[in-house]
């Protein structure tokens, strides 16, 4: 799930420290079969997922973290098949913790659930839209109908007057249809708009990323889009976006503090586990969903003393640390490169990001 569900009220904070999101998958459970699934979902939970009582107990680490806490983003699987879902709300919602979701777009999802989701507390709906037409859409989700009962989730949600992002697969398969999918959206009060470039983990082995090339000129369209747009237009797991925006920003003239306060800027230096963690149905902590690195489990650590101390956690706190391009690119403090993308390319996650063509402006580090 994407970055931003919730927490676009966050306040300053330092991500050595604490994340702006925490993803706690509930559960790989899902009605689903979606290509590019991270979790490769399955259709009941697995034995050793999370029970209630520990699910509490995680809770309650949370607070660890101190003002401003993270948002905690319910993911999945589909986390609509957590029986002790609206339970766990409230004792989230209790700690005072804010809550977003990310449910799967099955017959589960109703608009009596979104109701109740919002008289929970909820804070904020993810939905995901893959194609413009229910033949592209469903062709990636793996089950017919899911397009019709996404859009009609986003209506629902327009009616209860939910803060909802939509995030859209980026992909060899899907990146020509972004545009229509685009148009598709803006009638709706979408708050944000994110673009997901395709990580090859679980089942999105399956699928084709876009070239560096590629992927370039649609974080182009991107910017130009976002100018224009009638809600926040962003990217996800493809940091050199920021480069791209910072870039395009300063040949239009604009000063630094206008570009601060540009809804593009909105992002920069949150990279995976800097900013991000992840926690399994099991209990995992990692840095990301889409950087399977386990650190540490709920079980027996502590999340906070995991993020903030544990050498994984802290190397990935520290671009200084990157190595190849990404170690000396004068952009690697506000991009950083997908740690993730270069974890599942070289099992090294402070190595370059692949997907990224730029070349530094220097050859090796500046001493």
């Amino acid at each position: 799930m994407p970055r931003h569900i919730g927490s676009s009220h966050h306040k300053p904070r330092d991500y050595t420290q604490t994340p702006l999101n925490i993803y706690w998958e509930m559960t790989q459970a899902c009605a689903l079969a979606c290509r590019h699934c991270r979790a490769a979902a399955v259709p009941n939970p697995l034995p050793n997922e999370l029970s209630f009582e520990e699910g509490v107990a995680f809770l309650h680490q949370i607070p660890d973290f101190g003002e401003p806490l993270p948002q905690l983003i319910l993911t999945g699987g589909d986390p609509l098949r957590r029986p002790d879902l609206y339970l766990l709300i409230d004792e989230a919602r209790q700690l005072g913790i804010g809550v977003s979701i990310t449910p799967a777009a099955t017959a589960d999802l109703t608009r009596g659930v979104l109701l109740r989701l919002k008289e929970h507390g909820v804070e904020g709906l993810g939905l995901s839209l893959d194609g413009s037409t229910a033949e592209k859409h469903d062709s990636i989700r793996g089950v017919p109908g899911t397009f019709d009962r996404t859009m009609q989730a986003i209506r629902w949600a327009q009616e209860l007057q939910m803060p909802l992002q939509v995030n859209t697969l980026a992909a060899a398969e899907t990146a020509d249809d972004v545009p229509a999918i685009y148009e598709l959206l803006k009638p709706f009060d979408v708050s944000r708009w994110s673009l997901f470039f395709l990580i090859s983990v679980g089942r999105g082995k399956v699928l084709q990323p876009l070239s560096p090339e590629a992927g370039e000129a649609l974080m182009g369209w991107v910017y130009e889009t976002s100018l224009v747009s009638p809600f926040t237009v962003a990217t996800t797991e493809a940091p050199s976006y920021r480069r791209v925006a910072l870039e395009r920003m300063r040949s239009e003239g604009m000063s630094g503090d206008q570009i601060k306060r540009s809804g593009a800027y909105r992002g920069f230096g949150i990279r995976d586990g800097h900013g991000i963690m992840f926690v399994s149905n099991t209990g995992d902590i990692c840095p990301a969903g889409f950087l399977p690195l386990v650190v540490g489990n709920v079980r027996t650590s502590r999340v906070a003393e995991i993020y903030r101390n544990a050498p994984t956690f802290k190397s990935l706190h520290d671009p200084t640390q990157f190595e190849g391009r990404c170690g000396f690119c004068e952009y690697h403090a506000l991009c950083g490169g997908s740690r993730a993308r270069a974890y599942g390319a070289t099992g090294n996650p402070l190595a370059s990001d692949p997907f990224c063509a730029y070349e530094p402006r220097h050859s090796e580090p500046e001493a």
